[in-house]
């Protein structure tokens, strides 16, 4: 039985259980389906080999030694790589402008974070790709024990992970790839190519272009390491089985003729719209970021102009460029605004 099909089921039980509301004290009227799907470990229900079970099938999609499922956001998941493969006082390298869960995980785990820059893009004010050749002259110098690379950018920029992991094994490195924003690269031919099945451990964020809730995410590992006794130490003993079940149901989606359908649907919708607006200029490797500029014209006023006259917001704006995030839940209506906007200026 599947997590999902366990939690509609209703029992026959009188609880006298965490969670207190049993199910049917419904204090937030607009959460009710939350409230009856949700429950703790008990005997009447056991959700957690239902999740043990739900975690293995993901495993054999993505084709992982393991693939976890989290519900504290891609944060939870870098930090447990971190600590599952880093010795006290090991080195790790990380970008200056990484994440602050990748600096907080070292710490955490009792390390030394070394830091490269990136190069910045001064046509679009953006931080570049990781580059291999960085990754070696680093991994030559000092005994590093792990390497962060993040992979696809907030923007959408791709670094050579393929070869950057063969750089990290030559120097016996564990490689941790921050693709929270790259959760639907293994689902498409017309994406990236994921670091699933390449890195060490892989984090991805489900709700950031997935389309699932937030803070929910994957955690997947190509070692023979146990990602489990890291995350107990900093995981709650009561996690939300309704977020839970929603994993499932999101990887079964993307995975699906449909899922993926749509996926590329929303691709080759923005390749046409980018065609057709030809006043603006567009960037990045990530086809459903669309990074924009227009010349003449600062991100800031560009990022305005759309929230002011077009009822669009954007997801992060510099200087030079506006990125607006698109995936799941995309919809025509959606692109269509935005194509019509950007036609018009």
């Amino acid at each position: 039985m599947s997590l999902v099909k366990l939690l509609s089921q209703k029992t026959k039980m009188t609880l006298f259980t965490t969670p207190s509301h049993g199910q049917n004290n419904v204090i937030y009227s607009p959460l009710e389906g939350m409230y009856k799907i949700d429950i703790s470990e008990m005997d009447c229900y056991n959700p957690q080999e239902e999740l043990n079970q739900a975690q293995l099938w993901a495993r054999t999609i993505y084709k992982t030694y393991s693939t976890t499922f989290l519900t504290n956001g891609s944060t939870s998941g870098i930090i447990a790589a971190v600590l599952s493969c880093t010795p006290v006082g090991g080195k790790v390298l990380i970008a200056s402008n990484a994440h602050p869960c990748h600096f907080n995980a070292v710490r955490l785990a009792g390390a030394r974070a070394l830091t490269y820059d990136l190069e910045i893009d001064k046509n679009w004010g953006i931080p570049l790709e990781t580059k291999p050749e960085v990754i070696e002259s680093y991994l030559d110098r000092y005994d590093i024990q792990t390497v962060i690379v993040t992979s696809p950018s907030y923007e959408g920029i791709i670094s050579d992970i393929e070869e950057i992991k063969s750089i990290c094994e030559k120097h016996n490195a564990f490689l941790i790839v921050d693709e929270a924003h790259g959760a639907l690269y293994p689902f498409s031919e017309k994406l990236p190519l994921s670091a699933v099945n390449i890195a060490d451990f892989t984090v991805q964020s489900l709700h950031k272009t997935a389309g699932g809730l937030n803070p929910t995410a994957l955690l997947h590992c190509n070692c023979e390491i146990d990602v489990r006794p890291a995350l107990e130490m900093f995981m709650t003993t009561s996690p939300s089985y309704p977020l839970l079940a929603s994993i499932e149901e999101n990887i079964a989606y993307l995975d699906s003729k449909r899922g993926r359908r749509e996926i590329d649907y929303i691709i080759d919708r923005l390749d046409y719209m980018r065609e057709k607006c030809c006043g603006c200029e567009f960037f990045g490797d990530d086809p459903t970021k669309v990074l924009i500029r227009v010349p003449g014209m600062s991100g800031y006023a560009l990022s305005q102009i759309l929230y002011d006259k077009f009822g669009i917001e954007d997801e992060i704006t510099n200087d030079k460029s506006t990125m607006l995030l698109c995936g799941i839940g995309t919809n025509k209506n959606k692109l269509d605004k935005l194509e019509q906007a950007l036609k018009r200026l």
